[in-house]
């Protein structure tokens, strides 16, 4: 199976003989064989690039050997890097908590940064996911199935993946609603016979149309989605028995000019049933689905949907946001693609300005509401949520607009900034230069995330300074509590890197984080003391000296001083390729912690040395990880069957119940800081296991 997978690979891209031979190194591992083919022939069947594949395939390495993905990645071109990039900074939100899994959304939209492919390809892992579970439901997959019908397949048919969005929903409707879906596949079962034999009379009337016309084209059937008749079947309270339209058909064409031939051709041999005749040729859905609907009463007496599209649109139906790769569109300028992406680009925005609830809110909003036109004075349309009003526009403008905003007029008439907007309206914008900024009640009155994202932004730089002023005290407080002041860890080297850590501009950014919970003293000034101490040698003994941890025969020696005696501190347990500190002891040594040990601000900072590695350390350490998972029977066995397969040597494992579920405390022996990252990187790939770290 996986050679077939490497074959499909190299056949569909014309491989170099370079490609294939990092392909077949990218496979080299023990992989999930099933899910990785479905999702390879998903990017396949979309016709994405090369640098999809090779940059999921990396991914797929990196999930089980980071290491060495990330020496393969080496030989990336940047497309393909950035593909693997994007994919090594998301989060499987099927394994976390209720409490976390808004925040872990949120970090997947900001691991996915601006390259669709990695939405994508990530909707197919989710797709597949959520197909194969199977009942009874743990309580972290009943989060995951919710999800997945709540964010993931409306982002599916946002992008214009309609088919994609179905298959999820029909999905989560077996695991949700088990007895209705059943039932419903039974009625379907029941109505076969006769819904294929009007399908086999409508295609021969059907062709005969094209016939007629002189137009070439093709005709496809379907039952339609189990879900979607479901929802129907609760819109309009009836009964499975009052839903006779199960299946569709569907006419593709050359031209738009023959849409609406065959179009008016139906009408003329069948009745349509009013207020079911749809034109999405002309006014196209928000996410660019283009089609004529209509339904017609056929003979058996019952009705049949029947669409009519061209094969370009049937392309953009069933590929969506996809299809501009297929067409080959050059994405490095402005085109119909940025365009269409307009909207994620605002969601992958919101997702590094709004908090993980406003964010989750704001996207489902954007994903559900259904869509305004509206348009200034001067003509110019703007597209909105349903329900948006006078103050989301006025942001819409700008953000000096809305912030100043004091009024509205609607179609030349004064009306108040809470006034829902319409479609076709035109709005123009009153404002004040006396205006103290926006209430936080507008908040309650937006639909649009853009606007969301500007107030929320206003009240964080409106207290801005006062957030500085307490986050700088904090910080001091910190720094004196480590025995440091403020100066001696502020040089611009140092905050260089830690401002570089946390994506922030300067060092009042980093004060007003503080200031307002969001990063914490402590751990700002832990990083920086860190610094220090590697550049002033802070942490050295009188006549200078490092002392190198290296093998003996019985343990360890010291150079220049092999007869200290060398313990491992049981806080922190350190392990080759940590950074390491050491601490003279009263008559027992040197004792080596880590250098991010919080147990360091207790000791007597002058009785610190710095010490570090030899090149070549063989000695088995003991590292201590800590595993949390839900409360699963079979949980234990399968980390225990996982470490079993990684060959660890165990010291000692403990299992306790806790609030929401299960601590593991596993104890090993390990020779580096690689092996802990290779077991933590494993445990962490099991279902129900929510987080996996290393205690200090």
């Amino acid at each position: 199976m996986k050679d077939e997978l490497i074959q499909k690979v190299i056949e569909n891209y014309a491989l170099s003989e370079k490609d294939i031979s990092l392909v077949r190194s990218l496979t080299d591992y023990d992989m999930n064989l099933p899910r990785t083919s479905e999702i390879m022939n998903f990017i396949l069947e979309l016709k994405l690039d090369k640098a999809s594949a090779i940059g999921f395939l990396g991914y797929q390495m990196f999930k089980v050997d980071p290491i060495r993905a990330d020496q393969f990645s080496k030989a990336f071109t940047k497309d393909e890097m950035n593909v693997y990039e994007g994919f090594k900074h998301l989060k499987d939100i099927r394994y976390v908590s209720k409490s976390e899994e808004a925040e872990d959304i949120r970090r997947m939209f900001l691991g996915m940064g601006n390259d669709v492919r990695v939405v994508l390809i990530k909707l197919a892992g989710i797709m597949f996911d959520v197909k194969n579970l199977q009942l009874p439901l743990s309580e972290v997959d009943k989060d995951f199935v919710s999800n997945v019908k709540d964010v993931f397949a409306p982002l599916a048919e946002r992008l214009g993946l309609s088919s994609m969005k179905s298959t999820m929903e029909d999905y989560c409707f077996r695991l949700q609603e088990p007895k209705m879906y059943n039932m419903l596949i039974e009625e379907f079962n029941k109505q076969k016979e006769e819904n294929d034999q009007q399908i086999e009379l409508t295609t021969k009337r059907l062709k005969t149309i094209l016939n007629e016309l002189g137009i070439k084209g093709e005709i496809q059937a379907r039952q339609k989605h189990v879900s979607s008749i479901f929802r129907k079947i609760k819109a309009q309270n009836v009964t499975m028995a009052q839903i006779y339209d199960l299946v569709a058909m569907r006419v593709l064409v050359d031209s738009v000019e023959d849409c609406y031939a065959v179009f008016g051709k139906i009408h003329a041999i069948y009745r349509p049933l009013q207020g079911r005749v749809k034109d999405y040729i002309s006014n196209p859905k928000p996410n660019g689905y283009r089609t004529l609907h209509t339904s017609v009463i056929v003979e058996n007496g019952k009705p049949l949907e029947i669409q009519i599209r061209t094969f370009e649109m049937h392309k953009n139906c069933e590929y969506g946001i996809a299809a501009h790769w297929i067409y080959k569109e050059k994405r490095g300028s402005t085109t119909k693609l940025d365009k269409k992406l307009s909207w994620l680009r605002e969601i992958m925005e919101n997702a590094q300005t709004l908090s993980s609830e406003d964010f989750v809110q704001s996207l489902k909003s954007n994903l559900y509401n259904g869509v305004i036109f509206v348009q200034s004075p001067k003509g110019k349309i703007l597209e909105f949520p349903e329900g948006s009003t006078i103050i989301d526009f006025a942001y819409a403008i700008h953000s000096d607009i809305g912030n100043h905003c004091v009024g509205g007029k609607i179609n030349n008439v004064m009306r108040p900034i809470y006034t829902e907007l319409k479609n076709g309206d035109v709005v123009e914008i009153i404002t004040s230069p006396n205006s103290k900024g926006p209430s936080r009640d507008w908040l309650n009155h937006i639909k649009s995330s853009g606007a969301r994202s500007k107030i929320k932004s206003f009240f964080k730089n409106e207290l801005k300074e006062e957030n500085i002023k307490s986050g700088k005290s904090m910080f001091e407080e910190a720094a004196k509590a480590r025995n440091f002041t403020s100066s001696q860890l502020l040089e611009p080297r140092y905050v260089e890197e830690l401002l570089f850590k946390y994506s922030m501009a300067d060092v009042d950014e980093m004060y007003a984080a503080i200031g307002s919970g969001s990063l914490v003293a402590g751990q700002a000034v832990g990083r920086l003391i860190v610094l220090y101490s590697k550049e002033h040698d802070l942490f050295k003994k009188k006549e200078g000296s490092t002392i190198k941890i290296s093998t003996s025969g019985d343990g360890v020696v010291v150079d220049g001083t092999s007869g200290l005696l060398i313990r491992y501190a049981g806080c922190c347990h350190p392990v080759t390729g940590d950074d390491i500190v050491g601490y003279i002891s009263h008559g027992t040594g040197v004792t080596i912690h880590r250098c991010d040990c919080s147990n360091l601000k207790h000791l007597e900072q002058e009785r610190l040395i710095a010490a570090e590695w030899e090149e070549k350390v063989s000695t088995n350490f003991v590292a201590e990880i800590r595993a949390l998972t839900e409360n699963d029977n079979t949980i234990l066995t399968k980390i225990t069957s996982s470490l079993s397969l990684m060959k660890v040597s165990m010291r000692a494992f403990e299992a306790k119940e806790i609030a929401d579920g299960v601590e593991f405390i596993i104890v090993v022996f390990v020779k580096n800081k690689t092996e802990i990252e290779k077991i933590i990187s494993s445990l962490s790939q099991i279902k129900n296991v929510r987080k996996v770290y290393r205690a200090n």
